[in-house]
């Protein structure tokens, strides 16, 4: 299989399907552009997407499950936080958040928050 070829697609268990596609209407604006008894999915920029589907494991995975790469990090950030989203705070040593941004030694910034089931979700600077 050549990778270079494939489309990737993220999936995102979540605890209730109909609480879940409200959610993401709400706090990221996205519409589903497909929905089925098996899930949603929720097209993005660049050809990429990522799928919502019912788990009894939804929120289990400790670890960034969905990364969202935006051209205006500030825009991003205020519109996401005025809409109610809270961001995490982290302190791993050199990995450490400052009111909720962690900036890279090259510049990039990121910053991490969780959807209703848990899952964590980072938006990044390009």
């Amino acid at each position: 299989m050549d990778l270079s070829r494939v489309r990737a697609v993220t999936a995102l268990p979540v605890s209730d399907l109909d609480r879940a596609i409200a959610w993401y209407q709400g706090h990221l604006g996205a519409e589903p552009s497909e929905t089925d008894e098996d899930g949603a999915l929720f097209e993005c920029g660049g050809g990429t997407s990522f799928f919502v589907y019912e788990s009894q494991f939804a929120g289990t995975n400790k670890g960034t499950a969905l990364m969202l790469q935006v051209d205006d990090f500030d825009a991003a950030f205020s519109d996401l936080r005025s809409g109610g989203v809270s961001f995490e705070e982290y302190d791993f040593g050199e990995f450490k958040t400052v009111d909720g941004v962690m900036t890279s030694p090259e510049g990039r910034r990121s910053a991490w928050f969780k959807d209703l089931d848990g899952n964590i979700i980072a938006i990044g600077s390009q």
